[in-house]
């Protein structure tokens, strides 16, 4: 008898030695060390979270411990912004990899800080591009310094020029200038912060809020002009309802003098 192999898509039991293993959900480490910082990781986490609003089945996150390999809670990054897709959208402590179909983040943004040591930069890097990363960029917005690898044949390679450079993955654009990093949309709007985008929202209700006010008294001119027409409508009837009374009374005394014997029609 043929033993019956097991289908391919059946998920191994994780062994129980591997099962009881804590997963961290924090390093103990800050988010960002500065402000600077801080607002570029928002900046990026927050309009890329737009840009894929509509698609369940990307999921970004900024700060989050990558758990690449089942069993080592050693082995982990937390990638100031980080973008996987094929993955759903959700709440999570933690990227645990083996969860999520082993699929690996694709893009990956890191912003620097002066607490940053080019080691630990290395140890990043050789990370990312060990577990599957396909783009990485890095951008010191102190020196307004960008760099960004995108995966080749032998892992991750040096992109020689950022200038104008579109994300294969995410298809926003890369505009560095003398003295900023502009971040566009595919349909080439800029990368907005909350505050930008809080006050961008509230002049769109502002200017929608006067149309409205104009609508609703053009509305009100018009309602009064139905009423003018309407009351000239009633009082033109009612001149109409005298004239066929007055009429009506002519025609009545003429007839009674006829009934006399007067001619009305003599005078």
């Amino acid at each position: 008898m043929v033993a019956q192999l097991p289908s391919p898509t059946t998920t191994p039991p994780t062994p129980p030695e591997l099962d009881s293993i804590h997963y961290p959900d924090s390093d103990g480490q800050p988010m960002a060390d500065n402000t600077k910082q801080f607002r570029w990781i928002t900046i990026i986490q927050y309009n890329l979270d737009w840009l894929f609003a509509q698609n369940p089945q990307v999921f970004v996150a900024g700060d989050l411990l990558w758990y690449p390999v089942q069993g080592n809670n050693k082995l982990r990054q937390a990638p100031d912004v980080m973008v996987a897709f094929g993955v759903p959208k959700g709440d999570r402590g933690s990227y645990q990899q083996w969860k999520e179909n082993g699929i690996a983040p694709q893009v990956v943004f890191e912003i620097l800080s002066p607490g940053n040591t080019l080691k630990e930069m290395q140890r990043k890097q050789i990370f990312y591009d060990r577990y599957g990363v396909e783009e990485y960029y890095v951008y010191d917005p102190d020196r307004n310094d960008l760099s960004g690898c995108l995966r080749g044949d032998t892992g991750l390679e040096i992109i020689d020029t950022l200038d104008h450079w579109i994300s294969p993955r995410l298809g926003i654009h890369f505009q560095p200038t003398a003295t900023d990093l502009q971040l566009l949309h595919p349909d080439g709007t800029p990368f907005a912060s909350y505050a930008e985008v809080s006050q961008q929202l509230e002049q769109t209700l502002a200017a929608l809020a006067t149309t409205q006010h104009q609508a609703d008294q053009e509305r009100q001119r018009a309602d009064q002009e139905r009423v003018r027409a309407e009351q000239e409508r009633l009082r033109a009837e009612q001149e109409q309802q005298r004239a066929e009374q007055e009429r009506l009374r002519a025609d009545r005394l003429a007839q009674r003098l006829r009934e006399l014997g007067l001619d009305p029609d003599q005078p």
